[in-house]
């Protein structure tokens, strides 16, 4: 048998870091760009319509934001509000999407599967917004507050959230601090030193509590700025002597049928890159007491980044050479592997929501997650219902 490819959903003309779906829409929102250097790689954030067409998903641009000189590197979305990191900053955007009234034409392209993209340039941009059109529906995208959230000698902020209910957004960066804004302000209302050098991962819980891991080794539980706890990661799990551990990723997810559960998600990945590379590990956490309550080997490819499925039931991965799983998030057995599915970094994995357009999208498959990378491309995995799945077990690598 040939090795298993992913269908390739859309294909953007600069490099993806940043991926959302949101669920009211089913918008799949892929940014990124070629940076600020004189290349003619354009930077943007893509507005993608999501239709089944024929039995199958398939994504048409329906809008292209313009970000000008900055790449878009990180996104979290809340309602009809995208937090976008680009370089130091993170740019608030509203988008509003409706139907037109009235409009009879029929779906162009109905019989096209696979990636589909508008023909012909983007729309040029206005200073209040743009507005496009396309197949019935409408978008408009403005831009609203940005602000300066990252003052190392090399500012990047990295990792961008909101909380649960929207009003506050947090940031991390390359200076190692945690600068929280009110939404849609970004008045500033907290800031404090969390980690020694880069924060690479941050979690808000729904009880306030904030999760930040960085390159110093060090995984650390706020109340505000005040620390709660340390993960005991390396404590409690396997022991490599010679091989220390840093935390790549963190997300809380919920426990599913227990509307009070909540589970900390964490990806552990080799410090140094070896000849022989050890294997990285994903722990599930009790998200009240924060105590190890399964560790797993996902292999030896290392992960770049790590995501939730809407009810916590899955866990999606990329790695640094390109492959993408899915696990599940009680036992941590993976389900769906890829190996190389992009060939190079995969940048960020997003779930297709179990809410709104989602079931409508998904149609008899399990779960859907999308893939970014810098490869340019934006992939769909899909997973086969569950009766599909006897003897799908297995890891990364």
């Amino acid at each position: 048998m040939g090795r298993r490819r992913a269908p390739e959903l859309y294909r953007a003309p600069f490099p993806l870091y940043a991926l959302q779906v949101d669920p009211s829409t089913g918008l799949l929102i892929a940014a990124g760009g070629g940076g600020a250097a004189k290349t003619g790689i354009k930077n943007g954030v893509h507005f993608l319509q999501l239709e089944r067409i024929n039995g199958r998903l398939s994504a048409s641009l329906l809008h292209s934001h313009d970000t000008e000189t900055r790449a878009t590197m990180n996104l979290a979305l809340a309602g009809d509000i995208l937090a976008a990191g680009q370089d130091a900053h993170c740019q608030l955007l509203r988008f509003q999407a409706h139907q037109q009234k009235g409009n009879k034409a029929e779906k162009a392209g109905s019989k096209e599967q696979g990636p589909r993209q508008r023909k012909g340039a983007a729309p040029a941009e206005k200073k209040c917004g743009v507005e496009t059109q396309h197949e019935g529906l409408e978008l408009r995208v403005e831009n609203l507050q940005a602000v300066q959230t990252d003052f190392s000698s090399d500012p990047l902020q990295k990792v961008v959230c909101f909380n649960h209910d929207n009003t506050l957004l947090a940031t991390g960066g390359t200076d190692g601090y945690v600068r929280v804004w009110k939404v849609p302000s970004l008045e500033k209302v907290l800031e404090f030193k969390a980690h020694e050098g880069e924060i690479e991962d941050l979690a808000l819980g729904p009880d306030g509590k904030l999760v930040t891991v960085g390159r110093d080794l060090k995984a650390s539980v706020w109340q505000k700025n005040q620390l709660v706890t340390q993960l005991q990661w390396q404590e409690n799990g396997p022991t490599f002597s010679s091989t220390p551990y840093r935390y790549q990723a963190c997300r809380f997810g919920q426990v599913p049928d227990q509307p009070a559960g909540l589970r900390l998600f964490t990806v552990q990945i080799p410090h140094k890159r070896l000849r022989q590379p050890p294997p990285c590990y994903l722990t599930a956490w009790d998200g009240s007491n924060f105590l190890p309550l399964r560790t797993k080997s996902c292999g030896h490819e290392v992960i770049s980044c790590l995501n939730v499925s809407e009810s916590g039931t899955f866990l999606g991965l990329g790695t640094v050479t390109g492959s993408v799983a899915i696990y599940i998030a009680f036992s941590l057995q993976c389900l769906y592997y890829v190996r190389e599915a992009h060939g190079i970094v995969v940048t960020d994995v997003a779930f297709l929501p179990e809410k709104g357009r989602g079931p409508e999208l998904l149609g008899s498959h399990e779960t859907a997650l999308f893939s970014v990378a810098v490869d340019s491309r934006c992939q769909l995995h899909l997973l086969p219902s569950r009766r599909e799945l006897l003897g799908g077990a297995g890891r990364i690598g």
